[in-house]
């Protein structure tokens, strides 16, 4: 744990391009980053991890804003919407999504057994077919489309119906991307083709990286060993 920890950190900490760090003692660290990674342009990004946060703003003021606003909360409820919203003027929120983590020794496979796995490069048609299948809603949600890895499929009756793959990030990360059609839920398939996407990046010596909202996706990630290490948010200041 406390090495997946310190890996996670590094990641996010490079991610929002200016120098700084999660506190040891708590607490959160804020920074004045335009180009920060943790949120989109011109947003407020804050990522907690083991009991720590770094936060990142597009400028001084709303650096300074920020910092009053966050020194009223417990560092728990930094990745709180509600509780963020009650201190920061915030027009819109992203979020909050849970950050989950696996090791090799943690890593839990699954085997595919009578199911029919595949593997196609990204960015094939087929691909995009299954996003379409799903809806916009949950094809943003997973972002299939922007995986840079193979991607792992499993076809019944010649149509892809699951997929999974990553998209790797500075830092070496592997973030996670699963994704399966409306009606073939329920049957296990997320955690296959996740499974076989994940071993992929490890032996690829990257740090897996599992991005949830859902409480669905949740449950697929810690079936294959992820541990869930903080939270995500992003805050459009007013």
């Amino acid at each position: 744990m406390d090495a997946l920890l310190v890996r996670a950190r590094g990641l996010w900490e490079g991610l929002a391009r200016v120098p700084v760090s999660f506190p040891s003692a708590g607490g959160a660290e804020v920074a004045v980053s335009p180009e920060s990674g943790l949120c989109p342009a011109g947003w407020v990004g804050v990522v907690a991890l083991g009991g720590s946060a770094i936060v990142t703003a597009p400028t001084e003021r709303t650096a300074a804003v920020v910092h009053e606003g966050l020194a009223r909360l417990p560092v728990a409820a930094v990745a709180d919407p509600t509780a963020v919203g009650d201190v920061l003027p915030g027009a819109r929120r992203l979020g909050p999504a849970v950050l989950a983590y696996v090791s090799r020794a943690g890593f839990l496979p699954v085997e595919p057994g009578a199911l029919s796995m595949g593997q196609v490069p990204c960015g094939q048609p087929e691909l995009l077919r299954l996003e379409e299948s799903a809806g916009d809603e949950d094809a943003g949600e997973a972002a299939l489309g922007d995986i840079t890895s193979p991607a792992f499929v499993i076809r019944e009756h010649g149509q892809v119906v699951a997929a999974a793959g990553y998209r790797t990030w500075p830092g070496r990360a592997a973030h996670v991307c699963v994704l399966t059609a409306p009606a073939a839920r329920g049957r296990g398939l997320a955690r296959v083709t996740g499974s076989a996407a994940v071993a992929h990046a490890l032996a690829a010596g990257l740090l897996p990286q599992w991005r949830a909202r859902r409480a669905a996706s949740r449950r697929v990630a810690a079936s294959l060993g992820f541990a869930e290490l903080g939270f995500q948010l992003s805050v459009e200041i007013a």
